[in-house]
């Protein structure tokens, strides 16, 4: 499984050496979440701070969107630097349209789905992604408890991918990942977990990110 360190719950006047700790340490990837303060309660990071970061590491930039009209955001952050964007089916009636413009820009898409969301929903989208991100809690603030019941959908989604070679995403969760949540997940289809107060959380994320990725191999 691979461990996607989010900023969110990073010190935020330290952003480059917090990304710095976490790439020296064997992280995969960085989340970074994009919130609007309309689709979700909560104000976060925007584009220059996925370009800031682009100067910082080599490791993939992963943007999680949480804004209305994502579509309209695409180039925005495909010129940033991001690597792979995160929209979702929630905060778009044009869920095909904003998919399809993140693979023009060559940016891999990948689709979000809330706890109250169901995988049939998504259906129609699956071939054009790369990534179904599952949200295990609901979407806004770090910290919060982690819904075991969405590991229904990882378990759901991975029986789908399984079953049609033509499809090529990757299943991801994201929200109150940590060292009891991980094991879990690791026995539910999961590839990516997304952990930030798990990595973040007591000064020392090399060490913390060294026992999520442990865990999570033991229990594969």
């Amino acid at each position: 499984m691979q461990i996607a360190p989010s900023i969110l719950s990073a010190d935020f006047g330290h952003l480059a050496r917090a990304v710095d700790a976490v790439e020296k340490a064997g992280a995969d990837r960085i989340h970074i979440d994009v919130m609007d303060g309309l689709f979700v309660p909560n104000l976060s990071f925007g584009p220059q701070i996925v370009s800031v970061l682009r100067q910082e590491t080599t490791l993939p930039l992963e943007v999680h969107l949480m804004v209305q009209h994502p579509e309209e955001w695409v180039k925005t952050f495909a010129d940033a630097g991001a690597d792979m964007l995160l929209v979702h089916l929630e905060a778009t009636p044009h869920i095909h349209r904003a998919l399809s413009l993140i693979k023009q820009t060559g940016m891999e898409p990948g689709v979000v789905i809330n706890p109250g969301t169901s995988v049939d929903a998504i259906d129609m989208v699956l071939p054009i992604v790369k990534q179904v991100l599952v949200m295990t809690v609901d979407p806004g603030f770090g910290g919060q408890e982690f819904i075991p019941e969405m590991l229904e959908k990882t378990d759901e989604l991975a029986t789908i991918h399984d079953r049609d070679e033509s499809l090529d995403f990757k299943i991801e969760i994201d929200g109150g990942v940590n060292p009891g949540t991980i094991k879990l997940a690791a026995k539910h289809g999961v590839d990516i977990a997304v952990a930030g107060s798990a990595v973040y959380d007591g000064g020392n994320p090399a060490d913390n990110l060294h026992h999520l990725q442990k865990l999570a191999a033991e229990a594969e």
